[in-house]
């Protein structure tokens, strides 16, 4: 092992097998101080929890929707809203998967996915990307990196294969399904159901819309978060030439017309009251480009 001298700093090779726990004492060869090493206590490596899920996502309403998902099949949920949220809970709770959605802010997902991937106790927890995919028309194709991650999956997709994923990853095989004989009397019933609830229509009051009018900060964490989703969409699909182009210092240039698309779709969805207080736009990917130099 590797020891410093307390006085002048240098360090000296250790043959461990020759501490005690009540520790040895060892000459300097450089400045002559004598000093005491003990032997290091063996901290047992705390188990990763198989039954333990963190969920990090800034979406509240799909953060609600996999919590469901996963708390029906008998899964304990531990949530972050972001990056570093997710950093700090993985380290600490140990689950034994991580679902990670891509456009965290603070540190986007699939950094974070690469830095528990790098820790020593944090490398065997699984991790499943959430991509919330702002143009499902035109992404149709795998990213280019998974950034050490396990699986990857669409935000609107994660009802019908996030489950089977998940059941993938713990070597699970899945069920075959039986076939069920269903009774008259039941089909009946069932279907006097359903026509009930067609006629019965809820009474809207304007109570009620006033209620669910999304406050103004509420509207201006949609237009980070798709903001961050527009640029984290062109990273994902994009790896290698974003990365290069930052390292060249053209990525308006090399992503111009998907930045300007990106734009559009940003107009389009957020009021101009919102785009009045600040250019999230601008300022998601000033960060990200800044962000992205640290790195390469």
């Amino acid at each position: 092992m590797i020891v410093i001298c307390p006085k002048c700093k240098i360090k000296l090779k250790i043959d461990e097998g020759k501490l005690t726990s009540e520790g040895s004492r060892f000459k300097c060869p450089s400045c002559s101080t004598v000093f005491l090493v003990k032997k290091p206590l063996d901290i047992p490596k705390r188990a990763i929890d198989s039954n333990k899920i963190l969920v990090a996502h800034s979406n509240p309403a799909l953060m609600d929707k996999i919590i469901t998902l996963l708390t029906k099949e008998g899964y304990q949920t531990v949530t972050a809203s972001d990056g570093i949220d997710a950093m700090v809970k993985a380290m600490k709770e140990l689950p034994f998967l991580t679902i990670i959605e891509v456009a965290l802010p603070k540190i986007y997902g699939f950094e974070v996915c690469r830095r528990v991937k790098l820790r020593s106790e944090t490398k065997e927890i699984r991790v499943i990307l959430v991509a919330s995919v702002y143009d499902k028309k035109r992404y149709r194709r795998e990213p280019e990196s998974l950034y050490g991650a396990d699986d990857y999956i669409e935000d609107h997709h994660l009802s019908e294969f996030l489950l089977a994923k998940i059941n993938a990853l713990k070597g699970v095989k899945p069920e075959e399904k039986k076939e069920e004989i269903e009774k008259p009397e039941e089909k009946l019933i069932q279907k006097k159901e359903e026509v009930f609830e067609q006629k019965v229509e809820p009474q809207i009051t304007t109570q009620q819309v006033i209620t669910e009018l999304p406050l103004l900060d509420e509207r201006i964490e949609k237009a980070k978060r798709l903001a961050r989703t527009i640029i984290s969409d062109i990273y994902l699909y994009n790896t290698m030439k974003v990365e290069e182009s930052i390292r060249n210092g053209n990525f308006y240039t090399a992503f111009a017309k998907e930045i300007k698309e990106g734009l559009k779709l940003y107009e389009n969805r957020v009021s101009q009251e919102v785009r009045a207080i600040s250019d999230f736009y601008k300022e998601a990917i000033e960060g990200f480009i800044e962000n992205k130099k640290k790195d390469i």
